[in-house]
């Protein structure tokens, strides 16, 4: 048993790896402010403690074994109109963690980083090896982590996995998406489909793309989850590792819009708006430097699977029980 500090634990992402640490039998020690996390969002079992990842020399000591780092504000839109907001929590405050960690001795962290430090991408699916060029700030405080992190592995021998999502979706028992506002495609649908909302914007319908849609790689909270484990155990002293993440193929708007109305067996209107601006046509993940490296394979790849245990979970929380 290892004992693990999950910071932006009552997240979405950081919740479902919390839960599954936990299930491998770890002790996990979840710290987050809360301010954009849900404390009904840790799972039964870990630690709380709520608070910054600035201050996390405070509870930091050399019995953790390792870092997994969630804790990040991740609203485009919101990066664009507060720049300062994000450099100051996503950059400052990892630069604090990476000092805290240093001072403990506790030399194993996992970094949840993202697509969004690719930008446009110049060809698809996307390796590791494609130009790095963020089109808004979120991206590029992520982006300045990852340098960040390789600079520590280097100088002070951290041994370091940053791990590029795509799209995440799904749930995972109680573990699944709380965002408030939601932002994210999937769970806005759901809200159609539960009468929440009248329609779906689609952005755009004459995107280079088999229906005009945008395309996403959309992958299963709970593989992504089993990636940030094998992780763990696939790290080198001295060594950033850099993985995406993804299932490797898209599916387009419509596609996920129909396979919410074949799953729940509602209606669901969808209006055609104007394109946003920065959004491309495809971006579709290549994921083999994770499955050699990490030994990682996801195994929840179908669609429908991703949104029936999305609309189980969203069901679940209608009904108070989540």
């Amino acid at each position: 048993m290892s004992k693990y500090l999950v910071t932006g634990g009552a997240g979405y992402v950081g919740g479902t790896v919390a839960q599954h640490l936990l299930e491998a039998g770890h002790e996990v020690t979840v710290l987050d402010d809360l301010s954009t996390g849900f404390r009904e969002g840790v799972p039964a079992g870990a630690t709380f403690v709520q608070g910054r990842i600035q201050d996390a020399a405070r509870w930091l000591d050399p019995s953790f074994d390792g870092v997994l780092h969630f804790a990040a504000f991740s609203q485009v839109g919101e990066s664009v109109a507060d720049p300062a907001k994000y450099w100051e929590n996503n950059v400052g405050g990892t630069m604090a963690l990476l000092a805290a960690m240093r001072e403990a001795g506790v030399r194993r962290l996992v970094f949840s980083s993202t697509a969004a430090t690719y930008g446009e991408p110049q060809s698809v699916p996307i390796t590791e090896s494609a130009p790095t060029a963020p089109t808004n700030p979120y991206g590029a405080t992520k982006l300045a982590v990852d340098h960040m992190i390789s600079g520590e592995a280097a100088a002070h021998g951290l041994a370091a996995v940053s791990l590029r999502y795509f799209n995440v979706a799904g749930a995972y028992g109680d573990c699944g998406e709380r965002h408030d506002p939601e932002s994210h495609l999937i769970p806005l649908v759901l809200q159609v489909a539960q009468g929440k909302r009248e329609a779906i914007n689609v952005y755009g319908d004459d995107y280079p793309t088999p229906d005009g849609t945008c395309v996403r790689d959309y992958i299963h909270v709970a593989d992504l989850a089993e990636a940030h484990l094998l992780a763990l155990g696939a790290m080198t002293s001295g060594e950033h590792l850099i993985c995406n993440l993804g299932n490797g193929n898209g599916f387009s708007v419509r596609e996920v819009v129909e396979t919410v109305r074949k799953v729940t067996g509602h209606p669901v209107p969808e209006v055609v708006a104007a394109r946003r601006a920065g959004d491309p046509a495809v971006l579709v993940a290549s994921a083999d430097t994770a499955r050699e490296r990490l030994g990682w394979n996801p195994s929840r790849p179908d669609l429908a699977g991703i949104v029936q245990d999305a609309w189980a979970f969203a069901n679940k929380r209608e009904q108070g029980q989540a």
